[in-house]
């Protein structure tokens, strides 16, 4: 039972790892690039173009909380919300479409929307970066 526990707290470690590190270039790619995309993509849809803000938020500062282990349920709910909203802003229903390579267009957006909401079922696991109260921080 005990190296059991150990290994979900062991892939939950690696899953927040990944799924932190990987989003945090995208969030590091718009911090260099701007969000010029973003705001065209929202003004497209008739959106305010102001909801860039979020994406500080879900694509830098969630991920970093992520990978340490803190506030990781509204971490990977956040992650999850902005998948969501990706998809709706970039593919909308083309993302069930297959891509030229046999994969669903808006896979990676699939698997980081997947990956938020288990992380916020699952919670962090047992290693944290910080584990003071664990309600609050988890």
């Amino acid at each position: 039972m005990v190296k059991k526990k150990f290994n979900i707290d062991l892939a939950l470690l690696l899953l927040r790892i990944f799924t932190g590190g990987l989003m945090l270039f995208h969030g590091i790619a718009k911090l260099i690039h701007g969000h010029d995309k973003i705001k065209a993509l929202l003004s497209a849809k008739g959106l305010p173009e102001a909801l860039w803000l979020g994406v500080p938020f879900t694509e830098i500062l969630a991920p970093i909380l992520l990978i340490f282990g803190v506030f990781s349920r509204i971490s990977g709910l956040l992650i999850a919300f902005t998948m969501v909203f990706a998809l709706y802003l970039t593919t909308g229903f083309h993302a069930f479409g297959l891509s030229k390579t046999g994969g669903l267009n808006g896979e990676l957006n699939f698997l980081f929307l997947l990956n938020g909401i288990v992380l916020y079922i699952t919670g962090p696991g047992r290693y944290v970066l910080l584990s003071v109260n664990k309600r609050i921080l988890q």
